[in-house]
């Protein structure tokens, strides 16, 4: 029944916090003193200190600043490493070996061994300090096809299990080792408090209970037990705890946004696995993009020095996220003296180093920024390094594991997470359906049953998990393909029909559906309603109306309201995003294992209930925090509400259904005079169209008797995160007649795109760092030109370029 609770535990920290929340307080500067007190878990080294002294009293002005710079492999050679001494590089969601998202693993190793030999360049005048590469493995070695992906974090959230978390880390840290990657921007510890940020399932749950028993024995598992032969070394890679802090606190919920909070809700909801993090001699540290009261962490002093580094102890180095630095107020991406004073030690300038890197050395030397602070993040950095043998090691491909790409998804390693997507299932609902009984004739349907992308989630093989190809997951196994073999092993049998169309009659039907993938601020959302691509609630209505019991496996990153789906359905299962071992759910659903997931977040009611959080004032949700059935419990529920509540929508979608979303309108007119909804058909006219329902699109004509433009209007908007995040404007169309003249988006020309699209439905998507103003935008979608153009438009969406890039570069 909905608000039954399993015995749900609370933290010291959330217990504290229960009841009304304090008003926000305008504090920028934390106090350190109010913080609890910790130590460095490992003694400091004499020995070692005194090496590093010695190393840094050999190295050039330019080969220190080098160690505190790190660039992206897509904006930097092996030379840019030898020449400018980068004690670092790394590769964001959608950077690749030969830009290829798709790149083989001994891609990946060859790469590796490239900037290892130009970091160790023979050069008598300095000392040998090789390069390390970082990468977001964060479900998984994610990147890389045929690795093993695991259950993002929020179903490990649900599953509760600490010890299965340092397996986890330990399969991920060796297939890192097989690409000769030896750093992860993992793990992701933030407790999140606002289903609506696009992050949502990178955290473990929304109280720091979770987080803080899963950070230790996740490092350990990455980075292996301090005091062992192989920490930092061998099968074990170095760990990263992010982001510092209070990522998961901001206001509505929105990515890189600011987190309004007292600094005792700062410290007792957000610091506690940061605690954990620390005590298992976590290495690195990634500052948060975000702010806390308006001030933002990559520049926060007080944090980043006093707490974190005095206070708490932290004796590792801190790294930036992508292009923070260039958040901080008076900074910009190229240059930015205020985030290494306040502690950063390592700026990520992914497409911006070679300019950090000129713009630090030039500060160093004119005294701006002090030498000792310098040396004492060079320290960090060679101290870490020292540690994990780096200075001593051999190129990637002759360590240990390296090309062995037999380890990517072992026997062992698929073992594991197929356990860890068996723990996670939440069952939500339970009319007598489950477990399915043996010998039943199966029909499998929805849109998400056969597909690896979709329950793999974002930060799968792309940044955002999209454009991808079921012969990029050669060692995955869907959830229909588990379900198939699942079902003949129990003496069944089972049928795959997405849209719910059968020709024999089922005993059941398992419908299999939710979230498309997305990653950080693309999945941002206004409210915590499911928007349903596929109109699954269509067939799932169909199939109860003709007798036949649903069984509804939900994928999403996040607890969302599904009232209308719980109704149509005879068992809810929330599956999350389990990755590339599908057959876990099987095992579950047919009973070999017994359901034990509880929820990490609690589950709204109405679709405007966010944010939702145990021990809030009012706190009202559908299930709780902790709720999770057995088969052997009373799952029934009564029928809920299905009034959808509030303004809803996706903030990153800007035309769809045939109608501009988000308050905007779509107007035209002559390019140089305002625009209107019905200027008159002499220039440019519309009219509804058609592509897969009645009028869900817009068909735009131009006469070609002058200048005219089509636009989406609306409030100014600030889109200067997204541009940095290299976020482009995407627009679905059909050309019926090419442009007679060149044509332009958002000022970029796509005349020869336009005329690539002629009689064919494709896409075309322009940067956002085109814009002249990111800031302030009130035409997110300008199309222009002076000739004839007539083409249809469907769809209209901020996202991953992939498909019909055209660029202003």
């Amino acid at each position: 029944m909905p608000g039954r609770s399993r015995g749900v535990m609370l933290t010291l920290a959330t217990a504290m916090l229960a009841g009304p929340v304090a008003a926000p307080v305008a504090a920028q500067v934390a106090h350190p003193a109010q913080w609890p007190a910790a130590t460095a878990p490992i003694p400091r080294d004499a020995a070692m200190e005194r090496r590093i002294d010695a190393l840094i009293a050999r190295m050039s002005l330019e080969q220190k600043v080098g160690q505190v710079v790190q660039g992206d492999i897509a904006s930097l050679t092996p030379e840019d490493v030898r020449r400018y001494h980068l004690g670092s590089v790394f590769n964001g969601g959608n950077s690749d070996p030969g830009g290829k998202y798709n790149a083989p693993a001994r891609d990946w190793l060859a790469l590796a061994d490239a900037f290892w030999d130009a970091s160790t360049s023979d050069n008598p005048k300095l000392p040998r300090i090789p390069a390390i590469w970082g990468i977001d493995a964060v479900h998984g070695h994610s990147n890389i096809v045929g690795a093993t992906l695991f259950p993002h974090n929020i179903g490990l959230g649900a599953m509760r299990d600490p010890a299965l978390m340092r397996r986890i880390g330990a399969a991920t840290a060796v297939e890192m080792r097989v690409t000769g990657i030896d750093w992860t921007f993992a793990p992701t510890i933030a407790v999140v408090r606002d289903d609506r940020w696009g992050r949502t399932y990178e955290g473990f749950g929304e109280t720091p209970e979770i987080a803080a028993s899963y950070a230790g024995p996740l490092v350990e598992g990455l980075q292996g037990r301090i005091g062992d032969k192989d920490w930092l070394r061998g099968p074990h890679v170095i760990a990263t705890a992010k982001h510092f802090l209070g990522d998961g606190g901001t206001k509505n919920g929105k990515d890189q946004g600011d987190a309004q909070l007292s600094e005792a809700q700062l410290r007792d909801l957000f610091s506690p696995p940061y605690y954990a993090a620390l005590k298992a001699g976590v290495q690195s540290v990634m500052a948060s993009f975000s702010s806390w009261n308006g001030a933002k962490m990559t520049g926060n002093q007080s944090l980043l020095t006093g707490v974190l580094k005095d206070r708490m102890g932290f004796d590792g180095f801190i790294v930036g996220d992508w292009n923070a630095h260039g958040q901080v107020d008076g900074c910009t991406n190229t240059d930015c003296p205020a985030a290494l004073k306040a502690g950063l030690d390592v700026y990520m300038a992914p497409d911006s180093w070679k300019g950090i890197w000129t713009t630090t050395l030039a500060g160093v030397k004119a005294g701006t920024i002090p030498m000792s602070r310098l040396d004492d993040a060079v320290r960090r950095v060679l101290r870490v390094k020292i540690r994990a043998g780096i200075l001593e090691a051999v190129k990637p491909s002759a360590r240990p594991f390296a090309g062995r790409y037999d380890l990517l998804s072992s026997p062992e390693h698929k073992a594991i997470a197929r356990a860890a997507v068996a723990e996670s299932l939440v069952l939500l609902k339970n009319s007598g359906v489950l477990p399915l009984k043996p010998g039943a004739s199966i029909l499998v349907a929805g849109d998400g049953a056969n597909d690896v992308a979709r329950q793999a989630g974002g930060w799968t093989l792309s940044w955002q998990g999209t454009d991808t190809r079921p012969t990029d997951f050669p060692n995955a196994t869907t959830i229909w393909r588990g379900l198939e073999q699942a079902a003949k092993a129990a003496g069944g049998r089972a049928s795959l029909s997405p849209d719910g169309r059968f020709q024999a009659r089922p005993d059941v039907a398992i419908v299999v559906f939710g979230e498309t993938p997305y990653a950080e601020f693309q999945g941002d959302k206004a409210d915590v309603a499911f928007d349903d691509p596929a109109d699954t609630l269509a067939t799932m209505k169909r199939l109860k109306a003709a007798g036949i019991p649903v069984v509804a496996v939900f994928l999403s990153g996040r607890p969302l309201w599904v009232n209308p789906y719980l109704n149509a359905a005879d068992a809810f299962v929330a599956a999350w995003l389990p990755g590339s071992e599908g057959g876990g759910v099987a095992d579950v659903l047919f009973g070999k294992q017994q359901f034990r997931g509880r929820l990490p977040y609690s589950w709204p009611k109405r679709s405007d209930q966010s944010p939702l959080n145990v021990g809030d004032a009012g706190y009202d949700p559908l299930f709780p925090y902790g709720f999770g059935l057995k088969t052997s419990d009373d799952g029934r529920l009564a029928p809920l509400p299905e009034a959808r509540s509030g303004d809803g929508g996706d903030r990153n979608v800007l035309f769809a259904r045939g109608k501009a979303t988000g308050g905007r309108k779509l107007l035209l007119g002559a390019a140089d005079q305002p625009l209107a909804a019905n200027p008159g058909p002499d220039l440019i006219a519309s009219r509804a169209a058609d592509r897969i329902a009645q009028e869900d699109s817009v068909r735009i004509a131009w006469t070609g008797r002058g200048g005219a433009s089509a636009a989406l209007v609306g409030q100014p908007v600030d889109l200067s995160r997204e541009a940095n995040g290299d976020v482009a404007l995407v627009v679905d169309l059909r050309v019926d007649t090419a442009p007679s003249a060149p044509a332009t988006l958002n000022g970029v020309v796509v005349t020869d795109r336009l005329r690539q699209l002629t009689g064919r439905w494709g896409r075309i998507a322009v940067p956002l760092r085109c814009l002249a103003d990111t800031k302030g935008v009130t035409r997110p979608l300008t199309l222009t030109t002076a000739g004839m153009l007539d083409l249809t438009i469907s769809a209209v969406r901020f996202g991953s370029a992939g498909e019909g890039l055209v660029d202003c570069r």
